[in-house]
């Protein structure tokens, strides 16, 4: 259980720069999108997700399940579908832009859509909750 709470609470942590900018020294890691954006309505349905695991099992755990699933499906549609299969020229030229400063293990590139550091490290921390969620 005590893996499961870290993860949760990494996975928290880490998606808060989605409305608070995170920087490492003079690199963006993400900047943060503020408290009227989907990215925070997405933090706090999470946020709540948590506290029915927390307080409401065995209910609590089928419900953040269910957020964790719908938010993993609209990650791998916004990052993951484009990188598989490739994306339109509007579509990479707007997402590269978005975040053209963002740290990067691979470089961005004019054919793929290639996911940054922050949403690589997001999605998997996400697939790890799913996974922890299911074993709890």
């Amino acid at each position: 259980m005590i893996i499961t709470i870290l993860l949760q609470a990494a996975l928290w942590i880490w998606f808060l720069g989605c409305t608070t900018t995170y920087r490492i020294g003079k690199y963006l890691l993400v900047e943060g999108m503020g408290a009227k954006s989907a990215e925070f309505t997405v933090l706090c349905l999470y946020s709540l997700a948590l506290a029915a695991f927390h307080c409401l099992q065995p209910a609590g755990k089928w419900i953040l399940l269910g957020v964790l699933l719908l938010w993993f499906a609209v990650q791998f549609m916004c990052h993951w579908y484009f990188t598989i299969f490739g994306a339109s020229e509007r579509k990479l030229k707007g997402y590269n832009e978005c975040f053209r400063d963002a740290v990067r293990i691979f470089p961005m590139s004019d054919k793929r859509l290639v996911p940054d550091l922050y949403h690589i490290v997001l999605h998997l921390l996400i697939l790890l909750n799913i996974i922890a969620c299911l074993r709890a």
